[in-house]
């Protein structure tokens, strides 16, 4: 609300408006770390307040692909929260966006409909969530002018991007193995890439303990364990961040990590399909 104040009454220049909307978007970021905790819960007073930590952002979908697609899908090619080795962020960032969206969108109207009640109405996850959005969009835009519009429009994009950062560092070239009988594996603590920095963990609800969770979704965040013989970050989510905004820097420093994880043998790492035929012919697989 004084961010709002600040935009539509603060005298500020645009380059000060825009700083205040990043400042802003630093806050829905950890908000939306906030919303991922809650939204593990069995509580449903603790769902409904993961819902509404999200509305800041208008991500309320995540509230839905999160819980029943990506902890599904983790580190398979078919999870766009997953990143593939050798995609960059800005690469991964439109595809994780776009891809989550319909996947909630259509985890929700197959729920509904095995429940018998219509997609467009309060019981969808999805649009109950985004209300929460209108409501708060529209009840400032009515207080402070549409002025602020734009700059409501830039933090939340910003601070679901660092959402989608994260998600990126995550299950970055990471891939469950087929078995004989076709069926993927069961996620296991080697498909998350950790990191136990004390820091970025009291920032992110040990969020980087992410083997233990993806095992344990809703374990509270205070009793998340990190083991050192799982795939580990050479950094914290703070400076892991940085590196992935920087593709080349990235690859430098992950690429040969994960093809370490797999024993030299990248053709079983979640290959990004148009580097494929260049990764494996780099480390001789083709």
């Amino acid at each position: 609300v004084f961010a709002c104040w600040m935009w539509a009454h603060g005298g500020l220049t645009t380059a000060e408006k825009l700083g205040l909307a990043l400042t802003v978007a630093m806050v829905a970021g950890i908000s939306i770390n906030t919303a991922h905790e809650l939204g593990h819960k069995r509580s449903a007073h603790e769902r409904w307040l993961s819902k509404l930590a999200l509305a800041q952002t208008c991500y309320g979908h995540f509230f839905v692909e999160h819980n029943r697609g990506h902890h599904v899908r983790v580190a398979t090619p078919e999870d766009p929260a997953s990143a593939r080795l050798g995609e960059s962020f800005w690469a991964f960032l439109p595809r994780t966006v776009w891809g989550s969206l319909r996947s909630a969108l259509a985890l929700e109207r197959a729920r509904l409909a095995r429940a018998g009640r219509p997609f467009f109405s309060l019981h969808n996850d999805v649009l109950n969530a985004w209300a929460f959005s209108t409501l708060l969009f529209g009840a400032l835009v009515a207080v402070f002018g549409p002025g602020i519009a734009p700059w409501l429009a830039v933090q939340a994009v910003v601070g679901f991007s660092l959402l989608e950062v994260v998600n990126y560092i995550e299950h970055y070239g990471l891939l469950r193995q087929g078995g004989p009988d076709g069926r993927l594996e069961r996620c296991r603590p080697e498909h998350s890439w950790n990191s136990n920095n004390v820091a970025s963990n009291l920032f992110l609800y040990h969020l980087q303990r992410h083997s233990d969770h993806h095992a344990n979704p809703t374990r509270r965040f205070q009793a998340l364990r990190h083991f050192d013989e799982l795939p580990e970050l050479p950094s914290g989510y703070a400076g892991m961040i940085l590196l992935a905004y920087a593709p080349p820097l990235w690859r430098r420093v992950m690429d040969p990590r994960v093809v370490a994880h797999y024993g030299g043998d990248v053709a079983r790492a979640n290959i990004h399909p148009p580097a494929r035929a260049r990764i494996l012919a780099q480390h001789g697989a083709i």
